[in-house]
């Protein structure tokens, strides 16, 4: 069952076609452009590599944040109307679990961050346990170093990934116990995982309405939070 994934959460461009146990092509993309100017011929070409139709498509799984609010907004606006025009399922999937599915390593905590902008990040944790990927502290925006210093006190490795990860890669060398920096290949979002985390969703059941399904911001976005200033909102 192909499985089409889109992961547009930051500056990374990422689409992958995957069946439950194999990756059959992945185009990811570190660059300037904007998703909008890159999705539909990254698709497009995914197909063509893959020598797969539309047709043979029978789900969508998509990256829903948190992450870059025009990103994530583009990434599952593409998915909703390939899901829809298709009919076939839609699955969300986190963000930062994604990333942690993507790294199997057991006996670490696997730490994903994203910028979150004003020295904060997007944050949550992982650990593998038998086979299975937990959560063992949910997404939330903390300040950099706080977090940093706070998951140097673990008795085990903790490898960070993301963008945040390489944004603060001296902090992170600084501060040093315990901390490891995943490897390149690892340290970006990837649709490959993506789509394998929403192939376990999908086998569990879990699919999502095309209409309703949103965004996780986590925070809102700087705009929103400008215009009450300016008029004079607060919540």
């Amino acid at each position: 069952m192909p499985i089409l994934a889109i992961d547009t959460a930051t500056l990374v461009s990422s689409v992958a076609l995957a069946t439950a146990d194999t990756l059959l092509a992945e185009i990811t993309l570190q660059t300037k452009k904007t998703h909008s100017e890159l999705l539909m011929p990254h698709i497009a070409k995914l197909l063509d590599m893959a020598e797969v139709t539309k047709s043979d498509i029978k789900a969508v799984a998509v990256s829903i944040g948190p992450g870059s609010f025009t990103g994530l907004r583009i990434g599952l606006s593409t998915a909703k109307t390939l899901a829809y025009a298709l009919n076939i399922p839609l699955v969300g999937v986190p963000t930062l679990a994604a990333m942690a599915y993507g790294c199997p390593v057991p006996g670490v905590i696997l730490a994903p961050m994203l910028d979150a902008q004003k020295g904060n990040v997007y944050q949550a944790l992982f650990e593998w346990q038998e086979g299975e990927l937990k959560e063992i502290q949910p997404a939330v925006v903390t300040e950099v170093t706080a977090s940093l210093e706070k998951l140097s006190q673990y008795d085990r490795p903790v490898v960070l990934m993301g963008e945040a990860a390489v944004m603060y890669r001296d902090k992170i060398e600084q501060i040093g116990k315990n901390l490891i920096l995943a490897a390149p290949h690892v340290i970006i979002q990837r649709a490959s995982s993506v789509g394998g985390l929403g192939h376990r969703l999908v086998k569990q059941g879990i699919k999502h309405d095309v209409m309703s399904l949103e965004p996780v911001y986590i925070r809102r976005s700087e705009a929103e939070v400008l215009w009450e200033c300016r008029h004079g909102v607060s919540k």
